[in-house]
C-alpha cells in the first residue's frame, strides 16, 4: 500500500478534475496531478492503517465508502476484508479510472467502484443491498449532503453496524453534521478521534459519546 502511495506521489500525469462535494482547501483546479491529489486528498497512512485495523476487527460482510479518491483508503479497506463485498463511490470519471489501475496493481478483487453523482449512485446501490455492516463517510464535507447521505445509510443500519465519518473539524458545517450525528436518536455511542468520529448502534448500552487523542 505504502509503495503505491509512493508511486502516486512521483506520479506528476494530470487528470481533468469533476468535483462534486465541498472542494479543496488546497486551492485545486479542474487540473491537478495525481502527485497533487495523493498529497492533498489521500488520507495518510496511519488514518489508513487504523481504518484497517478496525475493518479487521469488526469484520464486516458489505462495506461502503462514500468518496475513493485514488483508491488508497479503498485499498486498505479492501485488504482487511478480502471476503467483504466493497462498493466505492466516485464522482470524477478521470480519478475513478485512475483507482481502477490502483485496484488492478494490487490485485483486489472484492471492490466495485460505482461512478457518478453519489447523489445518485448511493441510492440506487442501497436498494440492492439488505443491509451495511461498516460505511466510510467521505464523499461531501457539507452540512446538509452529510446528513443526507447519514440517513439514507441508516436505512440499511443494524445493531452491529459501524459508520466512520471522516474530517469531522474540517469546517463548521461538518462539526455541525457531527454534532447532529452524535444526537441522532438512533445512534448510541459515538467515539471522537478528531480527525475522524466512529459511530455505533448498540442497543445494551446507555448513550455514550467520548472523545479520544489519537
Amino acid at each position: 500500500m505504502e509503495n503505491l502511495r509512493e508511486e502516486l506521489l512521483q506520479d506528476h500525469r494530470v487528470l481533468e478534475v469533476t468535483d462534486f462535494g465541498a472542494g479543496s482547501r488546497s486551492g485545486a483546479t479542474r487540473k491537478r496531478k495525481i502527485s497533487d491529489i495523493a498529497r492533498t486528498a489521500a488520507k495518510p497512512a496511519r488514518l489508513g492503517q487504523l481504518l484497517f485495523r478496525l475493518a479487521n476487527h469488526f469484520k464486516p460482510a458489505t462495506v461502503l465508502e462514500l468518496g475513493t479518491s485514488l483508491g488508497l483508503t479503498t485499498s486498505y479497506l479492501a485488504l482487511a476484508r478480502k471476503t467483504a463485498a466493497l462498493y466505492t463511490f466516485e464522482g470524477c470519471p478521470a480519478i475513478a479510472a485512475q483507482a481502477r489501475k490502483n485496484f488492478r496493481k494490487l490485485g483486489l478483487e472484492n471492490v466495485t467502484l460505482v461512478e457518478g453523482n453519489l447523489d445518485q449512485t448511493l441510492s440506487h446501490t442501497l436498494a440492492s443491498l439488505d443491509k451495511v455492516d461498516f460505511v466510510f463517510f467521505d464523499g461531501n464535507h457539507r452540512l446538509e449532503p452529510t446528513m443526507r447521505y447519514f440517513e439514507q445509510c441508516l436505512t440499511k443500519a443494524h445493531e452491529n453496524s459501524v459508520f466512520i465519518f471522516d474530517d469531522i473539524y474540517w469546517s463548521s458545517e461538518m462539526a455541525q453534521a457531527w454534532k447532529k450525528i452524535k444526537e441522532h436518536p438512533r445512534v448510541l455511542l459515538t467515539v471522537d478521534l478528531f480527525y475522524i468520529g466512529l459511530v455505533f448502534f448498540r442497543t445494551n448500552q446507555p448513550k455514550q459519546n467520548f472523545t479520544l487523542r489519537f
